[in-house]
């Protein structure tokens, strides 16, 4: 490229040289794109690979519940089975008092119960421990299953409990009462603009605040700051140092949802404090090594549009 460049500086042809260095520039742009587009493909391979094998399990596991099931029911057929046998025979045994009181009337009538009461009263015994056993076993179940619930709530917590979408802000001013925040109006798709509190004053000139795009997280509890109820959260890429609004893909609009590859799902309406939802997922996100925004590697996406990414912060984290 020096060689060219020299070559058609010592030929005088400048017209020539700019439109080959425009060329060069377009070039790099392309080779730049196609890059992201690799690497976003080659982590789709892998999320797929992933779900697939997570139905391959979930298939297995369905198969292998039913098989447990149908052991159940026959081990609950014999205990009934076995249930009715043992029933059976007390009853017999009353008939057999009854013959033998007429034989006698006085005070050897004990002696022929003191025979059957034995009879009688164990298999009744068993039956009771075998039905104490059952449901024992069965109240058992129930807590497992009770306790397991817990778990499977908590691995729902992940990106896709977040509202975020693209948003426009349309103005932003200082906040009245405080030096370094800003107020801003954001659209993000909804009937009218949202009122949105950001600490930017001291990383972002107000000039670049103005009519620009960025991601909103939408579905934080709205929360008054210094006397100004904010109504979403600008995404940042964030350090001690530096911080840079978030881009969304050329050609988004205000609304667009951002999603996830491999976490699929729909957001809270709005989220709950009390279950720090945004706090355990906060940590999972980041800016990858070509300062695209991901969530655990998923990329930060608008569906058909692109990816979502800082301007120069590569592996910082995102708030």
């Amino acid at each position: 490229m020096f060689l060219v460049r020299s070559l058609f500086r010592m030929s005088g042809h400048t017209p020539s040289l700019m439109r080959l260095e425009q060329k060069a520039a377009e070039a790099d742009q392309i080779i730049e794109y196609l890059k992201q587009q690799v690497q976003l493909l080659k982590e789709k391979a892998i999320v797929q690979a992933t779900v697939k094998e997570e139905k391959k399990l979930m298939v297995e596991n369905a198969k292998l519940k039913k098989d447990i099931d149908e052991l159940k029911n026959q081990l609950l057929e014999i205990e009934k089975r076995r249930g009715v046998k043992d029933v059976a025979m007390p009853s017999a045994e009353p008939s057999i008092q009854c013959v033998s009181k007429p034989t006698a009337s006085e005070p050897p009538a004990p002696a022929a119960p003191s025979a059957p009461a034995p009879a009688t009263k164990t298999p009744p015994a068993k039956n009771n421990d075998d039905t104490k056993k059952m449901k024992a076993e069965k109240k058992g179940e129930k807590k497992e299953k009770k306790a397991a619930a817990p778990p499977q709530e908590e691995a729902k917590v992940d990106v896709s409990r977040l509202d975020l979408r693209v948003g426009r802000i349309i103005s932003a001013e200082k906040h009245p009462d405080a030096d370094s925040l800003y107020v801003e109006q954001v659209d993000v798709g909804e009937a009218s603009p949202r009122t949105v509190v950001s600490g930017l004053v001291k990383h972002i000139p107000l000039e670049q605040m103005q009519n620009r795009m960025a991601v909103l997280l939408c579905n934080l509890k709205h929360a008054k700051m210094r006397g100004v109820l904010s109504q979403a959260m600008v995404m940042c890429a964030s350090s001690p140092e530096k911080v840079e609004i978030l881009d969304p893909p050329s050609g988004a609009v205000a609304g667009d949802r951002i999603t996830f590859q491999g976490f699929p799902g729909e957001p809270d309406k709005e989220l709950n404090p009390k279950k720090k939802v945004w706090e355990q997922v906060q940590p999972d996100l980041r800016t990858d090594d070509q300062c695209v925004a991901t969530y655990k590697g998923a990329a930060f996406e608008v569906a058909g549009k692109g990816v979502c990414k800082a301007q120069t912060m590569s592996n910082s984290g995102i708030k």
